[in-house]
């Protein structure tokens, strides 16, 4: 299991993916959930992964080998004239990945499957968010959906609903992820730390502020333990029958 959340925000968009990984509770190892094209001043472009690492891995190593030569491995991810095109790239591809790796007479959504979150900007366009389902169809983030969620979301979806502002700054986004991940871990050993984050301006073209949370980094604590706080206070103010 995994949790990653894509934000869409009025300053920009906001990427986060933890990074845990299992084949039962002796097997778990750290793999990265978050991949990063971009070409500076023409485009920018996060996706993040959900569901059967071989399935994800392939189809990201796949999205990869064909932009690395774009005149002779086409299509190219790097070569899209729209978020949308690229939004179709990724799910076809991750369509042919299952496809061929899935035995007869196994559906897709078997043990075999994968979800994704795409958000970028293609010069020309707005930033746009989509997510991806192993079917190789999707949708697109708007007003009344402006974040996607793939994976272990229900411990952390209620804050997001709860908090979330168009207008807010990149930053305190940060800060309402990171709450909802925290909440997200807490409530599940299939999710877990690093966490890493991506910060995309509209309109910059170009990768953002990016880090990596671990169980030792200050500032994951301090949200950490303020939100465990104030929960406890919250917890503390109210009427003993109401408790």
């Amino acid at each position: 299991m995994t949790y990653c959340v894509g934000l869409s925000v009025d300053q920009g968009l906001v990427f986060m993916s933890d990074s845990r990984t299992n084949a039962g509770v002796d097997n778990i190892s750290v793999v990265s959930k978050m991949k990063v094209w971009e070409v500076p001043g023409e485009r920018f472009l996060c996706l993040l992964s959900a569901g059967n690492l071989a399935t994800t891995q392939a189809t990201i190593s796949l999205l990869d080998e064909r932009g690395l030569a774009p005149a002779e491995r086409n299509p190219s991810i790097l070569t899209q004239p729209s978020m949308f095109q690229t939004a179709k790239l990724v799910g076809e591809t991750v369509k042919e990945v299952i496809s061929y790796t899935t035995p007869a007479g196994q559906s897709a959504d078997a043990m075999f499957s994968g979800s994704f979150i795409l958000g970028g900007q293609i010069k020309g366009g707005k930033p746009r968010i989509f997510l991806i389902y192993p079917q190789g169809n999707f949708i697109e983030a708007g007003a009344d959906n402006p974040f996607f969620q793939i994976g272990e979301h229900k411990y952390g979806r209620p804050i997001i609903i709860r908090t979330y502002d168009p207008k807010m700054s990149l930053e305190d986004c940060a800060k309402l992820l990171l709450v909802s991940f925290d909440s997200t871990i807490r409530s599940n050993l299939s999710v877990g730390l690093p966490i890493d984050m991506q910060f995309y301006e509209a309109d910059s073209l170009t990768a953002g502020y990016k880090r990596r949370f671990d169980k030792t980094d200050p500032y994951y604590q301090t949200i950490s333990e303020g939100w465990s706080d104030a929960l406890k206070s919250a917890f503390d103010a109210l009427p003993p029958f109401q408790r």
